[in-house]
């Protein structure tokens, strides 16, 4: 049975997100924290926490530790899924990602292509580019934005010129 929706907290966290987007950190974190306080277990929250202190406040610790709990407290929300295989991938946590893309591929209305891109990403920073290479083409099968399929066959050229240089 499904959890009953808290309407109060979700517009708090709806504020807190409006508040991120116009770039007032300190406001949205400070009602953040009030949900968590209130909801431990408010895994959205968690994730603009872990993504605030990721890319605002330079706590990669922090982000990290928001992140995990936004996975288990909200396995379902796609965000935190992103969001956290950007930072094992900035952290060059390598096995950690591989894991959280294992799971992330599984998860009901994933991004594919995204998932895709950063396996691609994965397997060209271990040097693997023959596979880096499948998962761009991967991600252009399963993209349908113009944008995303040129910079996927833009990786794939990147890496086929990687080839022909350390070859």
């Amino acid at each position: 049975m499904e959890e009953p929706i808290n309407f109060d907290l979700e517009e708090k966290f709806l504020t807190a997100d409006r508040l991120i987007s116009e770039n007032k950190l300190g406001e949205a974190a400070k009602m953040l924290e009030e949900i968590l306080e209130e909801a431990p277990d408010y895994g959205k929250a968690h994730n603009h926490m872990g993504w605030l202190y990721e890319t605002k406040f330079k706590n990669l610790q922090r982000a990290e530790e928001h992140y995990r709990l936004a996975l288990k407290f909200s396995p379902d929300y796609t965000a935190a899924y992103y969001n956290y295989c950007y930072l094992l991938s900035s952290l060059r946590k390598f096995d950690e990602l591989e894991k959280l893309l294992e799971h992330a591929i599984r998860v009901s209305g994933i991004s594919y292509a995204t998932i895709y891109n950063e396996y691609g990403l994965l397997r060209e920073m271990q040097g693997d580019l023959d596979d880096a290479i499948h998962y761009f083409k991967l991600h252009i099968k399963n993209s349908f934005d113009s944008k995303s399929i040129e910079t996927a066959a833009e990786s794939i050229r990147r890496c086929e010129r990687k080839k022909q240089l350390i070859a």
